[in-house]
C-alpha cells in the first residue's frame, strides 16, 4: 500500500466525510481517493457498515407519547387563543359598558404567552438532548474504529475482584472512555463511583451502576497522563473519594 494512502486511512477524513462533517475540499478529496484506490474504497464500504451497525445498536428511541403530547399542547394552545380572539372581539363592544374586562383579556393574553414559552423551551431541551446524545454516539464509533485508540483492561482489588472494564484512550483525538462489564454486589448503603484526576483536580464523573446493556460506554474527560479511579462510596455517592476504598485505577 503506498505511502500517501496509508496516511490518508489513519486521517479520520472518512469517518468525517460519513458524518458529514468535512469541508468541500475535504469532501472532494475524499470522494477523489475513494474513486482511485480500490484500498479506500474497501474501507469507506467497510465503515459504512459499521457505523449503520452501530447507530442500530445504539439508536436513541424517542419518548413514548412525545409526539402525542406535543400535538395535544398545540391544538390546546390553539384552542386558547382561538377563545383569546372572540373575547377580545366580544371585549370592544362591551368596554364602554365594562371597562375592566380589558384588564381581564391582558391577563388571559399574559397566561397563554408564558404557556407558549414554556413549551417552547421544552421543546428546545429536548433538541440540545439529542444533539449532545448524537455527538456522543459519535465519538463513540470514532474511538472504538480508529486506529489510533489503546486499550486498557481495568480489573479490581481485593476488595472488588469480580470487578470488570476495559478503557479506550485515543490520544489523537483526545477522546477516552470506559465500559464497566461487571460489578461485584455491594451491601445496600453502599455503591461504585468513578473519579478522574485531571491536571491535579479531582472530578466526579458519577456513580456506576450495573448497565443492562453490557457494551455502554461512559465518557472519561481527556488529559495527558490522567488517571482515574474507582471507589466504593456510601449509597448515592460522595463529594470526595475514600482513599482507603480504592478498587481499581485507570492510568490513560
Amino acid at each position: 500500500m503506498k505511502e500517501k494512502i496509508k496516511i490518508f486511512l489513519d486521517s479520520d477524513l472518512l469517518e468525517k466525510y460519513l458524518l458529514g462533517s468535512t469541508s468541500t475540499e475535504e469532501s472532494l478529496q475524499v470522494e477523489r481517493y475513494i474513486a482511485m484506490h480500490p484500498e479506500v474504497r474497501e474501507a469507506y464500504n467497510e465503515l459504512q457498515e459499521n457505523l449503520e451497525t452501530f447507530a442500530k445498536m445504539h439508536a436513541l428511541k424517542t419518548p413514548e407519547g412525545l409526539k402525542e403530547q406535543i400535538l395535544f399542547r398545540i391544538k390546546q394552545e390553539k384552542r386558547s387563543r382561538s377563545k383569546f380572539y372572540k373575547f377580545a372581539v366580544a371585549a370592544s363592544i362591551a368596554a364602554l359598558i365594562f371597562a375592566g374586562a380589558s384588564y381581564f383579556f391582558y391577563n388571559q393574553n399574559q397566561s397563554l404567552q408564558q404557556e407558549n414559552s414554556i413549551v417552547t423551551n421544552k421543546i428546545k431541551d429536548l433538541e440540545m438532548d439529542m444533539k449532545i446524545q448524537l455527538e456522543d454516539i459519535r465519538n463513540q464509533y470514532i474511538v472504538l474504529n480508529n486506529p489510533n485508540t489503546r486499550k486498557y483492561n481495568v480489573n479490581g482489588n481485593k476488595k472488588a475482584e469480580d470487578l470488570k472494564a476495559v478503557a479506550y484512550i485515543n490520544p489523537v483525538k483526545k477522546l477516552s472512555y470506559i465500559n464497566v462489564s461487571n460489578l461485584p454486589q455491594l451491601p445496600e448503603d453502599k455503591c461504585f463511583q468513578m473519579w478522574s484526576e485531571v491536571n491535579g483536580k479531582m472530578v466526579n464523573l458519577g456513580v456506576i451502576k450495573q448497565f443492562d446493556n453490557k457494551e455502554q460506554l461512559l465518557a472519561l474527560p481527556y488529559a495527558d497522563n490522567a488517571v482515574g479511579y474507582i471507589t466504593i462510596e456510601p449509597q448515592g455517592g460522595n463529594e470526595t473519594p475514600t482513599v482507603k476504598n480504592i478498587v481499581a485505577n485507570i492510568n490513560y
